[in-house]
């Protein structure tokens, strides 16, 4: 039988047993035995959630009668509970050899070898597992899941309808909603909040399952992909992002998605099941969730929830729910709550009202994370249980601060939150004010302060924060946004239009440090125990000269007379950072070649984040004309303590004296070589630890936007010479950790820590 032909000749089946005259367990047990028929299993079992929450065993072909409503399992109990608690198919050969089997005595099963069991599920819960069973030893095939995959969706329609069993048999899935319920979550893009909860594009309801026609079907699955494309391709081109150079790059590499042949043919194979095409959708849409769960690398995660995204779109469009010009109209402040969602519907909404966002799911560097920084939309992700939690209108507390999101705050808490966003607003005009004020210190030092940067709309900071210059640009948003390796011709337009934009102050572009968690889709994936310490930045750059070469190219030609300075990632000995030098070199060289204008100067310096560096660092700074402390990587690396393990992150401190006399030990170096020294990552950008690094001797820092203003106005109230001078003691006491102390100095000298 043509493996098609099977679901769809089943929910012919279905459908006759619906339209029979049996209701009740007479309706239940038929349905199991048409599944076990056409399956061609010894027994086919279904488990629904009954009024206390348990999965109970509704009805059963091939086990024992008296089972049926006796048996039941705790959600997470047995295979069968975990396949409800996971949301994922299982297919067990020897189902009684899995750690997570249970006996029950009472079903008889144990005359049964295989087992097959997918989830019901109905609004992004578990309601219920259907299960087939054999005598044999057998693995299914991949197109017999998704038969029975296609078949629980249908029946998870029939249990919301009422048209399988009656309500008041059955659990309603649902929990009881609690005030001031907090989940922690990831800061995608830094900010606080609070507004109406709104559902991003309410799932629709998909009531119409089975097809008619398969021809009709397919047809209006392509009328539907061509609508969603012209919708897609009229975004691009929208008037108001003609500016925006990375946002129209991400979208047309999320446009791309929407051509993708492999997503297409499953859907297609799906309506040729049997499925309506808006059903086939979303049979893959869940297949495509399955996926994203299973999936480690954030790269395969980012394009996966990229085609989840588009799934729900299209689904709407099939459903008549997506109109040519419709736009996401908010009418109160509002916090946006989703699973995904993808950068195209962002910039959809009003932005009038649009007060933050909150997903279940996502990545720091997924094209939603940076187009919300760009538009300084607060951003929390894989903040879990979101949706289980969440209704539509609840108030929520967007913490883009501290990394969480309360939903339904009690008065006090609320209240809390709104007097804080009071102050931030008083503090803001506070920072506003001083945005054309030096960065000077009372007794008349200068601390440089500089911006980090990524996107040419980030360079729109430099008169907002009054920032001196961009200390550190990363040129490799432009490479992780991108299907196919940037043109020359891209490159340097970017480039020269970063330049154009800070007016001849100082900028700085670090070369690629792609690879690790910065995937780019067209280089070969590298499987690696630890990325963070593996091949990338400028070992990538060094192994693959052409990429390096064609990029210090467009960089060169960017700069045609005017300063130049280039920054290589990564650097752990003198002599991988002169290997990269003499490619710079190799590129002037072509230039003066081709009679091409030159850059008018050039400093060349690296990034201090690997800890080798520091012994060689003497050789190092005889030829390089800067250096910036990548603090992030330098204090993951100093302690073996990944930033991203939330069991070990507070756990070492930037300010213990073992990691300050490590950075003496830099400063020092850097000042007898007579080399400038900038302190760069998000370390640096809170004021007491700034005020611990300025007392170590760093006089220069590149930070995020929103930091610039804080350490501002902390340096402003410091006197240098006192701190300085306190440094020196502090590391000599003998003391673990120096935050203590740094406080008690800023509260006695009265220096501002916001």
């Amino acid at each position: 039988m043509n493996h098609n032909s099977r679901p769809r000749l089943l929910l012919k089946r279905l459908h006759k047993v619906m339209a029979g005259a049996d209701e009740g367990q007479g309706r239940l047990d038929r349905v199991v035995h048409e599944i076990a028929s056409n399956m061609v299993a010894d027994v086919c079992s279904l488990y629904l959630l009954d009024k206390e929450g348990q999965l109970e065993l509704f009805a059963a072909e091939g086990l024992h009668q008296k089972a049926v409503h006796n048996t039941r399992l705790k959600i997470g109990e047995g295979v069968i509970g975990l396949i409800a608690r996971e949301k994922v198919p299982f297919n067990l050969a020897e189902a009684s050899k899995h750690p997570k089997f249970r006996y029950f005595p009472e079903t008889g099963e144990e005359r049964f070898q295989s087992l097959m069991g997918v989830p019901i599920i109905r609004r992004g819960a578990s309601v219920g597992v259907l299960a087939i069973q054999t005598k044999d030893t057998r693995h299914y095939a991949e197109e017999e899941v998704e038969a029975l995959q296609t078949v629980a969706m249908v029946m998870a329609e029939l249990l919301g309808q009422g048209e399988l069993i009656d309500q008041s048999q059955i659990g309603k899935s649902v929990v009881e909603f609690q005030e001031n319920v907090t989940i922690q979550a990831h800061i995608f893009a830094e900010g606080l909040a609070t507004g109406e909860a709104v559902f991003h594009e309410p799932k629709v309801e998909v009531v119409r399952i089975s097809a008619d026609n398969i021809e009709d079907e397919l047809e209006r699955l392509d009328d539907a992909l061509m609508v969603m494309r012209t919708q897609l391709e009229k975004l691009v081109v929208a008037t108001d992002l003609e500016h925006e150079l990375e946002t129209r790059e991400i979208l047309e590499t999320y446009k791309m998605f929407a051509y993708d042949r492999g997503w297409q043919e499953k859907i297609r194979g799906a309506i040729e099941a049997g499925l309506t095409a808006e059903a086939a959708v979303e049979r893959v849409q869940r297949d495509l969730q399955t996926r994203m769960s299973r999936a480690h690398d954030p790269y395969l995660r980012e394009r996966l929830g990229d085609l989840e995204n588009l799934s729900a779109r299209l689904v709407r469009v099939l459903m008549g729910y997506y109109g040519e010009a419709e736009h996401h109209k908010l009418v109160t402040p509002s916090i946006i709550v989703a699973k995904t969602m993808g950068p195209a519907e962002l910039l959809e909404y009003d932005r009038t009202h649009l007060s933050g966002i909150v997903l279940e799911d996502g990545s720091p560097t997924s094209h939603i994370a940076i187009v919300a920084k760009a538009l300084k939309v607060p951003l929390l992700g894989q903040a879990h249980g979101l949706l289980a939690e969440t209704q539509e209108h609840d108030t929520l507390v967007v913490d883009a601060v501290s990394g969480r999101v309360i939903i339904r705050p009690a008065g006090d808490i609320a209240s809390t939150y709104e007097a804080s966003l009071r102050e931030r607003t008083a503090l803001a005009r506070k920072y506003a004010a001083q945005v054309n004020l030096p960065s000077v210190s009372r007794d008349n030092v200068e601390i440089e302060l500089m911006l980090n940067a990524g996107l040419l709309i980030d360079l729109d900071n430099l008169a907002t924060t009054g920032a001196s210059g961009i200390g550190l640009f990363r040129t490799e948003f432009q490479f992780m946004v991108s299907s196919t390796m940037p043109r020359m011709q891209a490159q340097t337009e970017l480039y020269s239009r970063a330049l154009d934009a800070v007016e001849g102050r100082r900028l700085v572009f670090r070369t690629l440090d792609i690879g690790g968690d910065k995937r780019v889709s067209f280089l070969p994936l590298v499987e690696e125990e630890n990325p963070a310490m593996g091949w990338r930045g400028v070992r990538m750059g060094l192994d693959r000269p052409g990429l390096l070469r064609y990029q210090l190219r467009a960089l060169v030609a960017s700069a045609a007379g005017r300063d130049l300075n280039i920054m290589f990632p990564m650097v752990a000995n003198a002599d991988e950072f002169l290997a990269a030098r003499e490619i710079l070199r190799a590129e002037l060289a072509y230039v003066e070649r081709m009679g091409r204008e030159p850059p008018k100067r050039i400093a060349v310096g690296c990034m201090v984040e690997i800890p080798s560096l520091v012994w060689d660092l003497d050789r190092l700074l005889q030829h390089a004309d800067f250096v910036s402390i990548g603090t992030n990587d330098l204090i993951q690396f100093f302690f073996a303590s990944e930033r991203g393990n939330a069991k070990i992150s507070e756990r070492y401190d930037a300010l213990s004296s073992q990691f300050l006399r490590f950075l003496s030990l830099i400063v020092n170096k850097c000042e007898a070589h007579n080399v400038p020294v900038t302190m760069c990552g998000e370390t640096g950008g809170k004021a007491l630890e700034a005020l611990a690094f300025i007392a170590l001797g760093i006089n220069s820092f590149s930070l995020s936007a929103p930091s610039i203003s804080p350490v501002k106005m902390m340096v402003r109230s410091l006197d240098v010479a006192p701190a300085r001078a306190a440094m020196k003691d502090w590391l000599g006491s003998g003391t673990a950790n120096l935050r203590a102390q740094v406080k008690t100095f800023a509260e006695e000298h009265k220096v501002f820590l916001s």
